[in-house]
């Protein structure tokens, strides 16, 4: 009983501590008024820009705002938490994403952000810059390809 209590304690600092170096980390974030340009595609994942990960060719035909909406659901089922479409937070804005990295990078680090960030100079980066690792949500390669194609509608707006 008192190492369950003794372990229950713990959980809470740790969880508390957490949050107040999120909560000033966020803070930090929101006064600093010029944000860095992420390197361009072109940069990532050696001289290809696809990134590490089982993704290595995504042809893109027209948008397809069906595929977009269910991208959207998504994206705000398991991305919204840590990312905004529109201003940094937890991690980079996402607004731009797809001029800035090839689809097959963006399915990449939706899919393998461990790998990535082990090993994709920008996504190295992009963990250095936000201090918080991508968390992995276990999404298909079919979700994937939904949420970058709701990223396509946001950015062609």
């Amino acid at each position: 009983m008192i190492k369950t209590m003794a372990l229950f304690a713990l959980a809470i600092f740790m969880l508390v501590a957490c949050g107040e170096a999120r909560d000033a980390q966020l803070e930090k974030n929101a006064s600093n008024e010029t944000e860095k340009v992420e390197p361009s595609s072109n940069e990532s994942g050696g001289d290809d820009g696809l990134g590490v990960g089982p993704i290595k060719s995504v042809t893109l035909g027209d948008l397809d705002e069906n595929m977009a909406k269910e991208g959207e659901e998504l994206f705000t089922k398991n991305c919204a938490a840590c990312h905004k479409i529109d201003k940094r937070f937890v991690g980079p804005a996402l607004a731009g994403v797809t001029e800035r990295r090839k689809p097959e990078w963006i399915m990449n680090m939706i899919m393998n952000p461990e790998q990535m960030v082990k090993e994709d100079p920008v996504a190295k980066e992009l963990l250095a810059e936000y201090l918080a690792p991508m968390a992995n949500q276990n999404i298909s390669e079919d979700q994937a390809r939904k949420i970058v194609e709701y990223f396509r509608l946001v950015d062609s707006k």
